[in-house]
This record gives structure tokens, C-alpha cells and sequence, in this order.
């Protein structure tokens, strides 16, 4: 309940930090006559607890009106001037305001400032229309950090991952999705964890003496509730609802922004980020250059850099950089989507769990994307980049096929499987290869990020979906020998056409003799030699109950080894070009890099991948204390990101090993031709299929039906050939078919 506090028993509070008096003096007596004519009261009668700035010149009295000053009030200069951000222009100065304990920087405006307590205001700064603006002695700014006195009850952590909170993290000014993703995931390291604890109170002192922070050149007007809040420079912030316990990162290169009937409470905002129009974020960390708008709701979640979020609902996720989540009925609980996400509308992902408390989860690869009016069945997982159709999926998934199709059951129950889900493995090489490309493209054009603290990689093939390709590989070659080893008349009903049905009935002789590894190559060599066969495996993994039907195994088998063959080539094209006395490769290159450490199990930290024995190192490091804070961690990621091309070399010239079954060193010159044929063929794939499947938008009859004319059409949606991404496409593909010449020219 409020307490009374009679004036008269009132004491002047002393200045905290006696650096703030430097340069500064107390007001004369014609000064404090002045102000009292303006209608201005202080609670000490003979104004000695106001300071003002002792440069001659620099003050001046009348032009702060009608204001109320409390405790102490450090005054900087107040100038005949105005200030001016768009079109809103005031007179530097104090009016109609109430400061208790306040420090403001030079040449700031406050006009009705209804209640300022606590705070330190920098240079140049706009406060307008402020109902109350105040700071404890404890407070965090959204950190999960604890004060002298404080119960471990007290922390603010924010529920990641799970809706039962056991994944929490705790946030800091610097997390990124990196730290929250480790910090989740390795829960059953209790030394790690308390670790990471320790991590986070690194440098603070536990005292009892913080103050808000407003930083040089923020505007902030016609709010409601500023409390516990830190506010970077260049931050505007306009009609904000509640700003409680958080921090706004900003700064002249990376302005963040607040909009209209906005509520954020626990957390931190990234630099250059806006959050609008009634969004809400609770138990939150916001990354860089990310928006949050249209009565978004974001709880108990961070969210990645380059992200953007609108009137839909996010909780306990950790989103991974290039996240995009629109339109109102989309919903997204319980997650963790490793980024370059799209959830589209109607999308309601989450709460619908099968256990006996809301414990489910879902994690999801790089390149999610559930169609519209989609929900899944927790607890699930999806590999990268898998294209989920529209659906209700009644039971538990676990799609282990990057690239993917999935589908569905049909109401016709084919192939005696009535509620398999059906699964199509590389179905975006097959069928949608410029969304691929394109993906490598448009996420690098969109990372605004000035300062960009963690590497994201962008590139839809790279070692953790590579190492995913691998998985899926073998389990195609699985799944081929059992086919294999179906009596006959199951195996007619699961082949859709066979160019070569004297071949089937070889490799099923033979298939019959065969058992363990033997049986494993006799199926390799029947997807080798019987490529264009279309038929159906199954596959008891992909479904809880019902499993799943795999289509077109064959072909999604051949573009998954010429990714992989494309994305080796790639890695040591870059490695060659890094190396710049590296022309062209020779035994001798393949032996050095050979000699690079050999890394074979990748975890996408956050959006930058590192290899997983690297991030065992970092957990020992932190644990045995030679590390201890996060900008440690973060130095840690650099440096791994410093080797990640001579790594990725290593890992290309071990897979290409793999896929042909014998080391590198003993490879022909015929091996590496073949190399070369099938990277130039996805490569010139690549290209032509993007044109392809762009050209269908200006080709295909309802796609015309719109409009009057070839001429308005073109007006609308542009020219094929002014298309910028298919223009750096072909130079880049130009550019790769020359590399690629130049990198195997002598060892062909």
C-alpha cells in the first residue's frame, strides 16, 4: 500500500557519482528567483540540490517552466535552441515536468515528463508526453543477473524449447542464439550448467546502485511506462504502452525502434531492430536487425538476428537467425527452428502434445517450411530444409530427409499403407532448385546487420546439412535392400515403373543370398545401375505408428550424391582460393589438406556451423574456468569460424572418399571426371532449372489470366530477363564452371 511521507521531514539526497559535478555549480540567487517566477518547486527551499552547468553562457533559467525537482538534479547545458527529429520540434529545456535523482546530459528537451526518477540522460536527448519514467536500485535491464539480498527465486530466465522451462537460459546483453542453443541442449552437464550460470553474473558487482540509462540522441514520447529501462543512443521510441526491465540496444549505425501500444517486460532488443504496433514480448531476447510488429506475441523466446515476426504467436522457442513468421493465425510453441524458416499462415505448430504434461517439443533444421493450415503432433523433428505440405500430421514425426517433400496420407491407402505420411527425398533438387539457389542468394542480401558479432551461414549446402545428405544416403540404400528382399508380389505392388525389370529380378536373386554389408552394396550397386526405376520404400522411422512411404528413391538417391559431390567441389574451390599460391589441386594439395584435422559430426550453433568436437572444447574450457565470460565464448566462435574453410576441405576430401569407397589418394583420373560431370551438371542444373521455373511464371496460361496484356503483365511482375538474382546467378555459374575446370586441370 502507498506510504506517507510528510515533507518537512524530507532530507537533500547527496550526489551518488561526484563525477557528474564536474563542470557544474549550484544556481545563483537570481537564477533560483527566476525559476520560482516560472512556477518551479524543489523540495529543498533553497535550491541547493540542483546543479547546474558553470560554463558561462550555458545556462539558462528561463526555459524551464512549471517543473518539480526532487532529491538531486544534475542539470547540463540548457541553450535558446530547439530540437528537432521529423517533424517534431521543442525547445530545449524542463517544462511541466518531475525529476527526483536525475543527471541529463547538454542541449536536452523534457516537456511533460509527468515523473522521471533515477535516471542519467545523455546529449541531445527528446523527452515528450511521459507518464511515469523510473528506475530501482536493483534493477537488471532485462538481465538474469541477481542483486545483493536476492533469493536465486528472483532470476529471470526465459523457457526456450520446452513449455516446462527445464531448457531455460538465463539472458545477457550479448546472447546470441548460439549461447541460448548450447545452454539448452546439453542439459545433462550439471557442471556446464552452472557454468553458463557463472558466465552470465561475470562483472557484475551484486550492488544496489543502478540507474536508467537513457544514451545521446534517443527520442522517446508519448509513452505510458518507462521502468527499469536502458536506452541506447539513436534509440525512437513512440507511443510505447509498458517498457519494463529490459534494454534496448541502438546505436547511430543500428537505430532501434518502438512503436505505437508496444509492451515489452524482461528482456533485450537487439540493435537495429522494431517492434510496433501493439506487439507484445515477454522473457524475451530480440536479435539484431529483426522485427516484431502487428500484435506479435513473443514470450519466453529468443529470437534470432535478421528475423521477422507479425501478428502471430511465439512461445518458449529459440528461432535461429532469418526467421520469417507472418499473418494472424500462425502459432509456434515449444520449438527449436535452427533458422531461414518460413511459417505460413494458419500454421498451428505446437500445444498439441502426447505426453502426460505440456513437455513436447519440436526441433526443426535450417530451411523449415510447413505449408498453410499446418500442425504436427509433438514431439518432432525435421532435417533441413523440408517442405511440408499442407495437413494435419496426427502423429509424431522424425523426417531425417534434407530437401524433402512431405505429404500427407492419401484417402486411397496405396500400396497397403493407408496412414503413412509420403515422403519425396530431394525433392527441391528435382523439383524446385531455384528456391535452393535463390536461399544461398537472398539471405546474405537481407543480413543487415552492421556489426555482424556471429557468422550465419547461408549457404543451403554446407557441412551440417551435408552430414544429414550422408544419413539419408545410407538410409536410402537401407531401405533399397529390404525393397529388394520383398517377395514378389509385394514388390510388384511398390514398383511404379522399371525401365529394366531384368535387372530388378538379377539384383533380387541375388538379394536373396545376401545379409548384413554385402546386401548393403548390392543394393548401392542397384541404385547405381537402375537410376530412372521409380518405386516405393518404406520406412517405419519417419512416422510414430504408421511410418512413412518414400517416393522416388532412386532419383532422390542420384541428386543427393551430386549435391554432395558439388557442395566437395565447392569447399575446395574455396579452400584453393584462400590458399592463393593454389591454382589447380595436385596429390600433393589432397595430402596437405588430408593433413588438416578431420571433423565428421557438425552442429549448427545458432546459424554458424562448427564442428561438434570444437564445442566440446569450448564446454571444457568453460568448465575448468579457462574461460569466463561470454565474450570469451564469442571469441571462441571466431575462431572456429577462422578455420571453418581448411575444416570444410577436410570434411569434402573425406566424403568424396566415402561415396567412392576408396581414399583420395587412390583415386583415378577417371574418378576425378566423373567428379567433375556431375558437378557441372548441378551446376548448369542450377542455372537453367531457375530459369526454368521462373519462366513459368510469365508462361503458364492462369498465370496470364490477370491481366490484359503481355505488356501489363510485365508492368506488374517485371521482365524475365531484368531479373537481378538470375543476372548473378549466371556470372556466379560462369565463374564456378571456370573454377572448377582450373581446380581439377591437373589431376584429370
Amino acid at each position: 500500500m502507498p506510504t506517507v511521507t510528510l515533507l518537512s521531514s524530507q532530507v537533500t539526497e547527496s550526489v551518488p557519482d561526484k563525477a557528474l559535478l564536474k563542470d557544474k555549480r549550484h544556481l545563483t540567487a537570481k537564477e533560483v528567483y527566476v525559476l520560482i517566477q516560472n512556477r518551479n518547486v524543489s523540495s529543498d527551499p533553497d535550491w541547493q540540490n540542483v546543479w547546474v552547468s558553470a560554463k558561462p553562457g550555458e545556462f539558462f533559467p528561463e526555459q524551464i517552466i512549471q517543473s518539480e525537482f526532487s532529491g538531486w538534479v544534475v542539470l547540463g547545458s540548457i541553450r535558446p535552441a530547439t530540437l528537432k527529429f521529423h517533424d517534431l520540434e521543442l525547445k530545449t529545456g524542463i517544462y511541466r515536468s518531475f525529476l527526483k535523482n536525475v543527471a541529463t546530459g547538454d542541449d536536452c528537451v523534457m516537456h511533460n515528463v509527468s515523473y522521471l526518477e533515477n535516471y542519467r540522460i545523455a546529449n541531445r536527448v527528446l523527452l515528450f508526453n511521459i507518464q511515469e519514467m523510473s528506475c530501482t536500485n536493483h534493477s537488471k535491464f532485462g538481465e538474469g543477473i541477481l542483486k545483493e539480498g536476492e533469493a536465486e527465486k528472483n532470476r529471470i530466465w526465459i523457457g526456450v524449447g520446452n513449455e516446462n522451462n527445464e531448457r531455460g537460459v538465463l539472458p545477457f546483453t550479448d546472447m546470441i542464439p548460439a549461447d541460448a542453443y548450447l545452454w539448452s541442449r546439453y542439459r545433462e552437464d550439471k557442471s556446464l550448467m552452472k557454468s553458463f550460470v557463472d558466465l552470465t553474473e561475470y562483472g557484475n558487482d551484486k550492488k544496489c546502485n543502478t540507474y536508467g540509462i537513457v544514451e545521446d540522441d534517443a527520442v522517446i514520447k508519448n509513452c505510458t511506462l518507462l521502468k527499469d529501462a536502458k536506452i541506447g543512443r539513436n534509440a525512437y521510441i513512440k507511443g510505447a504502452f509498458k517498457l519494463k526491465n529490459i534494454t534496448v540496444l541502438s546505436s547511430e549505425d543500428e537505430p532501434s525502434q518502438i512503436g505505437e501500444g508496444v509492451e515489452l517486460v524482461n528482456g533485450i532488443m537487439g540493435y537495429g531492430s522494431h517492434v510496433f504496433y501493439q506487439a507484445v514480448a515477454v522473457r524475451f531476447i530480440i536479435g539484431r536487425n529483426c522485427q516484431l510488429k502487428y500484435g506479435a506475441r513473443l514470450l519466453n523466446s529468443v529470437l534470432g538476428d535478421n528475423s521477422t515476426v507479425s501478428c502471430c504467436e511465439l512461445l518458449n522457442n529459440l528461432i535461429f537467425p532469418f526467421h520469417e513468421q507472418h499473418h494472424n493465425s500462425s502459432f509456434l510453441i515449444a520449438s527449436t527452428v535452427m533458422g531461414q524458416s518460413n511459417i505460413a499462415s494458419a500454421a498451428t505448430i505446437g500445444s498439441n502434445h502426447n505426453s502426460r504434461s505440456p513437455d513436447g517439443e519440436m526441433v526443426a533444421g535450417r530451411g523449415f517450411w510447413p505449408g498453410l493450415c499446418s500442425d504436427f503432433k509433438y514431439d518432432s523433428y525435421f532435417a533441413s530444409f523440408v517442405l511440408a505440405a499442407k495437413g494435419s500430421y496426427q502423429n509424431e514425426l522424425n523426417i531425417t530427409y534434407p530437401f524433402c517433400l512431405l505429404t500427407p496420407p492419401d484417402s486411397d491407402g496405396n500400396y497397403g499403407h493407408p496412414c503413412a505420411v509420403h515422403i519425396m527425398p530431394g525433392y527441391w533438387f528435382l523439383y524446385n532448385m531455384y528456391a535452393v539457389v535463390r536461399n544461398k542468394y537472398k539471405f546474405a542480401a537481407r543480413d543487415k546487420r552492421f556489426v555482424k558479432v556471429q557468422t550465419i551461414e547461408t549457404n543451403p549446402f554446407a557441412p551440417d546439412t551435408i552430414q544429414e545428405v550422408l544419413k539419408a544416403i545410407h538410409r536410402l540404400i537401407e531401405l533399397t535392400s529390404r525393397y529388394l528382399k520383398l517377395p514378389a508380389d509385394q514388390s510388384k505392388k511398390m514398383t511404379l515403373s522399371n525401365p529394366a525389370p531384368q535387372l530388378l529380378e538379377e539384383y533380387r536373386a541375388k538379394a536373396y543370398l545376401k545379409t548384413g554389408d554385402e546386401l548393403l552394396q548390392l543394393a548401392k550397386d542397384y541404385l547405381h545401375q537402375n537410376q530412372e526405376a521409380k518405386f516405393v520404400l518404406t520406412d517405419d522411422r519417419c512416422q510414430k505408428k504408421y511410418g512413412a512411404l518414400i517416393f522416388k528413391p532412386a532419383q532422390g538417391y542420384k541428386e543427393y550424391r551430386r549435391i554432395v559431390k558439388y557442395f566437395a567441389a565447392d569447399c575446395l574451390i574455396e579452400w584453393s582460393k584462400h590458399n592463393k599460391e593454389v591454382q589447380s589441386l595436385t596429390r600433393e594439395h589432397l595430402e596437405r589438406i588430408e593433413g588438416i584435422p578431420l571433423y565428421t559430426k557438425w552442429v549448427n550453433a545458432g546459424g554458424q556451423v562448427i564442428p561438434e568436437e570444437k564445442v566440446m572444447e569450448l564446454f571444457q574450457k568453460i568448465k575448468e574456468g579457462k574461460i569466463v565470460c561470454w565474450q570469451q565464448v564469442h571469441e571462441f566462435y571466431n575462431e572456429c569460424q577462422a578455420h571453418y574453410v581448411e575444416y570444410k576441405a577436410r570434411y569434402a576430401i573425406h566424403i568424396l572418399s566415402y561415396l567412392y569407397s576408396i581414399p583420395v589418394s587412390e583415386f583415378t583420373p577417371a574418378i576425378f571426371r566423373n567428379i567433375m560431370n556431375d558437378v557441372a551438371y548441378v551446376s548448369l542444373n542450377m542455372l537453367e532449372s531457375s530459369i526454368t521455373s521462373r519462366d513459368k511464371d510469365y508462361t503458364d496460361f492462369f498465370r496470364t489470366i490477370t491481366f490484359r496484356n503481355r505488356e501489363e503483365m510485365e508492368a506488374v511482375v517485371g521482365r524475365l530477363n531484368e531479373s537481378g538474382f538470375l543476372k548473378e546467378l549466371k556470372v556466379a555459374t560462369e565463374q564456378f564452371d571456370s573454377d572448377l575446370e582450373k581446380l581439377f586441370r591437373l589431376l584429370v
